[in-house]
């Protein structure tokens, strides 16, 4: 479906909201690639190895608990 214009005023307003959703775009982009790079982090990775080691152990504990 086409757009039809009726002046260069219309034109300019949706090129600038096209130009400022872009730019929010790659704002959003550094954001999560920054959450990426962190995630990735080994001492990051480390602590959620951590946390998976110590919930299932906990979960044998109680298991060894109730037999």
């Amino acid at each position: 479906m086409t757009k039809v214009y009726r002046s260069f005023d219309e034109i300019d307003r949706d090129l600038k909201k096209l130009s400022l959703e872009r730019q929010i775009a790659l704002e959003e982009l550094k954001s999560v690639k920054s959450d990426f790079e962190q995630t990735l982090r080994p001492i990051n990775m480390l602590t959620s190895a951590f946390q998976f080691v110590s919930k299932y152990g906990i979960l044998l504990l109680i298991k060894k608990l109730f037999r």
